[in-house]
């Protein structure tokens, strides 16, 4: 029987090791519809997913919080990249629950990472919120929909570099989609194997119109397109994203971002009008 998740506050795990392998970093770049040439010899920010479930998993498996992590969707996202990921170093992972809050049956989870090499360099850090609950989400009138095939998808463009237009203007869309088989393929690269993504009912009982795109992939595409204005290997020093609504496999999503300050990116991604994921970017530079 699950405990009191407040009783959590303070909990850590880990640390794991985490190794940027060439391998781990590719399979990583494809499954998210990367750029391969930009990420030869570096990871690309969004990797900060795979360092966040190096961690995780420990907490959701964790006997005083898995009954609660059986209907869990993410709410918002923050990440902070201290310097470029080389690959081929080791790292470790530490995770820690950071605050618990309620709302009814509804409990909102922070919990953070810590990503540094073995000699004590801070790489990123990262703070997730989490939906958590024992039962269904409070979704009225959703409407189950048909599974795709699993090949399904829409358009998916590479995202190339291009210059910050002035404060004020924007950046030229990015069409992104995901298949239910790039679904698999992404939680095999990050380990974020929620069935929500992947097993229909699963999706159902908890209260979703079937199985849904990852918050962390679509954060992916969302720190592609704003990283396409920075050359190198640290083209982003922090994000913040709300999740505000799901995404289906095979339908076709658009992300955009106008330029709000010299460093500073308004990001959305949308689908069929919908604004999905909003997100403020800080340029490194």
């Amino acid at each position: 029987m699950s405990g009191d998740l407040n009783d959590l506050v303070g909990r850590r795990y880990g640390p794991f090791h985490l190794r940027t392998s060439v391998e781990k970093v590719e399979e990583f770049v494809t499954a998210t519809g990367g750029e391969p040439d930009r990420w030869e010899f570096y990871a690309p920010p969004g990797f900060a997913a795979v360092a966040l479930f190096k961690s995780a998993p420990a907490f959701f498996a964790d006997e005083d919080a898995a009954e609660y992590a059986k209907t869990l969707v993410h709410v918002d996202q923050t990440f902070r990249w201290h310097r470029p990921l080389p690959q081929e170093i080791d790292t470790r992972v530490t995770g820690e629950v950071e605050s618990v809050r309620h709302r009814g049956e509804m409990y909102f989870v922070t919990f953070t990472i810590r990503t540094e090499g073995d000699d004590g360099t801070l790489f990123l850090e990262a703070a997730s919120t989490f939906l958590m609950t024992e039962g269904a989400l409070p979704r009225e009138k959703v409407t189950v929909g048909r599974e795709p095939r699993w090949d399904a998808q829409g358009e998916n463009e590479l995202p190339g570099p291009v210059s910050l237009p002035p404060v004020g203007e924007s950046l030229p869309p990015m069409l992104k989609s995901a298949s239910r088989a790039d679904l698999v393929r992404y939680a095999g690269a990050t380990r974020d194997w929620n069935p929500i993504h992947w097993d229909h009912d699963a999706a159902v009982k908890a209260g979703l119109p079937g199985t849904i795109v990852h918050g962390l992939l679509m954060a992916s595409w969302v720190v592609q397109a704003s990283g396409r204005t920075v050359p190198g290997p640290h083209p982003l020093e922090a994000m913040r994203l709300r999740f505000r609504q799901p995404l289906r496999p095979g339908a076709q999503a658009e992300v955009s971002a106008e330029v709000k300050a010299p460093n500073a990116l308004a990001c959305v991604l949308r689908s069929n009008g919908v604004d999905l994921v909003t997100a403020d970017a800080t340029l490194a530079g």
